[in-house]
C-alpha cells in the first residue's frame, strides 16, 4: 500500500469517529500520533548510534511500549490509558536544560493537542495503520512527506487556513532568490506549518550541504515562532520529517508579545523569510510593545517594524505583503519611510489577486530588501497568471514554473542587466517620497481601460435616466389603462 493510500485510509477511519469533527479535528489528531511514531523511530536509530542516549519520552508512553502490538490496548482501556496517563505526563514534562534535550519539544506539541476520538477500537485501527510507517526509511520518509504537504494544504478547507499556509510556489521563488547559505541565521517570526523553512532546508540540501558538518550548522542556524497551537504542532512534526533531529527553535510564543526595544545586537538575524499575517489586529497592549510612532493593532505593520529592526547590517529580507500595506498611510507611512531609508527596497514582485484563493482574494505583494544601505530606485515586477487561464485556482494553483520569467529577468544574485518590459519598471526613492511613500505604482506599460471623457459619461447617464423614467411613465399608463376596462 503507498504511503498516500495508507494516510487515506487513516482519514477514512477518522471520520466514522463521532468525536472528531472537521479537518482541522482530524489533521491534528494524525499530528500528535505521528509525532510520536515519528519521535519513536528516531529514538531508536539514535540508541544505535550514541551510547548512553535517553529518550524524550519515559518509557512506558513511548510508541513501542504501548502502540506497536497490534493486538495491544483497545476500546476504553486504549482511551484511559491515552487520556488519564498519557496525555498528563506529556504536557507536564520538564526539560533538563542539557543541549539536545527534546522534553520541551515534546512537551510543547502536547500543549495543545487533545485526543478527539471517542472510540477506542477505531482508535486502536489507526495506530495500527500508523505502524505500517517506517519513519527511518528516508524513501517511506520522503513520500510520507509529500503527503504531509498535501494534508497542509487540505487545511484550505479548515477555516481560515490562509493566515499559516503559504503556497509552496511562492515560499519556494523567495528562498530561491534570497539563496540562503549554511551557518547564516534564518529567522521566521510566524512560521505557521513551516513551509519557508523547509524550503530553505531543500535549497542548501541540494546545492550547499556536502558533509554531515553542514548538515548540523544549517539545522543550528534556524529561528521561528508560531503563536497557534495547531500550526505549531504542525510545524514541529514537518521539521521532524525533513531529517530536523532536534526542532526545538520552533518556539510556541507570540513574536510580537516582546517588547520592540528587548531585541539586541545578539538577536540580530541575516535572513527573514516569511508571510506575517495580515488583515488582524492583534490583542489589546501588544502595540505598547512598540514605539509610539510605530503603535498599531495591524499584524501586519507591527511584524514590519520588527523586521527593520532585526535583520544584521547586510542581512536579506524576502516578506509576503498585501497591497493595503503599499499605500496605507498613517503608520504605515512612517513604516515605509523607515525601511527605505534603513533598507534597500530593491524589488516588490506584484502578484495577481488569485495566489492565495481559495482563502483570500486580496491583492499581495513580495518585498526583498537588504539592510544597511537606503533605497535609492525600486524595481518593480508584474506577476501574471499564465496564459490561456483567468486566474489561479485551487485545481490550477501557482507553480514554480510560473516564476520563470521573472528570475530570468532577475540578473542573478547581483541583479545585473535589468531592463524595462511588459512587466517590469522602475520607480526612484525622489518618486516614492513626493508621493508621501505610497508605494502602490501601477504597471506603466499595461493598457488601461479607455473609459471616455467623464462630462460626457455624465451626460449619456442623465439621458438613459431620463428615458428610463419616460418608459416607466408609459407602463404606468398602460396599466392604468387596462385596470379601468
Amino acid at each position: 500500500m503507498s504511503v498516500r493510500t495508507l494516510v487515506k485510509s487513516i482519514q477514512d477511519i477518522m471520520r466514522k469517529d463521532s468525536g472528531v469533527d472537521g479537518d482541522a479535528q482530524r489533521i491534528s489528531q494524525l499530528c500528535w500520533l505521528f509525532f510520536l511514531k515519528i519521535i519513536d523511530d528516531q529514538d531508536q536509530e539514535l540508541e544505535l548510534m550514541r551510547e548512553g542516549y535517553q529518550s524524550p519520552v519515559p518509557e512506558q508512553f513511548q510508541w513501542r511500549s504501548w502502540a506497536a502490538d497490534p493486538e495491544g490496548l483497545t476500546g476504553e482501556a486504549l482511551l484511559a490509558f491515552i487520556n488519564e496517563e498519557l496525555f498528563p505526563v506529556m504536557k507536564g514534562l520538564k526539560p533538563t536544560g542539557q543541549p539536545g534535550d527534546r522534553r520541551r519539544v515534546v512537551r510543547d506539541v502536547f500543549e495543545d493537542a487533545y485526543n478527539y476520538m471517542k472510540s477506542g477500537q477505531l482508535l486502536r485501527q489507526v495506530v495500527n495503520k500508523i505502524n505500517d510507517i517506517d519513519f527511518n526509511n528516508l524513501t517511506e520518509r520522503q513520500h510520507f512527506g509529500d503527503v504531509y504537504e498535501q494534508l497542509l494544504n487540505d487545511l484550505q478547507s479548515a477555516g481560515n487556513a490562509g493566515e499559516y499556509y503559504t503556497p509552496r510556489a511562492v515560499t519556494a521563488f523567495m528562498v530561491d532568490r534570497i539563496d540562503p547559505k549554511p551557518g547564516e541565521i534564518i529567522f521566521d517570526p510566524s512560521c505557521g506549518t513551516g513551509g519557508f523553512l523547509t524550503c530553505a532546508m531543500k535549497h542548501m540540501r541540494e546545492r550547499y550541504v556536502k558533509r554531515p558538518e553542514d548538515e548540523a550548522l544549517m539545522q543550528q542556524s534556524f529561528r521561528a515562532v508560531e503563536k497557534k497551537p495547531l500550526p505549531h504542532m504542525l510545524c514541529v512534526t514537518n521539521m521532524l520529517l525533513h531529517g530536523v533531529e532536534d526542532p526545538g527553535f520552533v518556539r510556541h510564543d507570540n513574536t510580537l508579545a516582546r517588547p520592540y526595544i528587548s531585541w539586541e545586537q545578539k538577536d540580530r538575524v541575516d535572513v527573514i523569510l516569511t508571510n506575517p499575517p495580515f488583515g488582524g489586529k492583534e490583542e489589546d497592549g501588544i502595540e505598547s510593545n512598540f514605539p509610539q510612532h510605530f503603535r498599531t493593532r495591524e499584524t501586519a505593520d507591527l511584524f514590519l517594524a520588527l523586521f527593520i529592526r532585526l535583520l544584521r547590517k547586510g542581512g536579506v529580507a524576502a516578506i509576503v505583503l498585501p497591497d493595503g500595506s503599499l499605500f496605507g498611510e498613517g503608520v504605515k507611512t512612517r513604516l515605509k519611510e523607515a525601511l527605505l531609508e534603513e533598507c534597500n527596497l530593491h524589488t516588490i514582485v506584484r502578484l495577481p489577486n488569485s495566489v492565495f484563493k481559495p482563502y483570500a482574494s486580496i491583492g499581495t505583494n513580495l518585498l526583498f530588501f537588504e539592510k544597511g544601505e537606503p533605497t535609492k530606485d525600486i524595481w518593480f515586477y508584474e506577476h501574471q497568471v499564465p496564459e490561456g487561464q483567468k486566474a489561479y485556482s485551487m485545481t490550477r494553483p501557482i507553480r514554480f514554473e510560473h516564476f520563470a520569467s521573472c528570475i530570468d529577468w532577475w540578473g542573478g544574485a547581483e541583479r545585473k542587466g535589468r531592463e524595462e518590459g511588459p512587466q517590469a519598471w522602475k520607480v526612484s526613492f525622489d518618486e516614492v517620497k513626493a508621493r508621501g511613500y505610497n508605494l502602490d505604482f501601477k504597471n506603466p506599460h499595461s493598457e488601461e481601460a479607455d473609459l471616455g471623457d467623464p462630462a460626457e459619461l455624465l451626460e449619456a447617464l442623465n439621458a438613459a435616466e431620463a428615458k428610463t423614467a419616460n418608459l416607466r411613465d408609459q407602463l404606468k399608463a398602460v396599466l392604468g389603462e387596462a385596470l379601468v376596462r
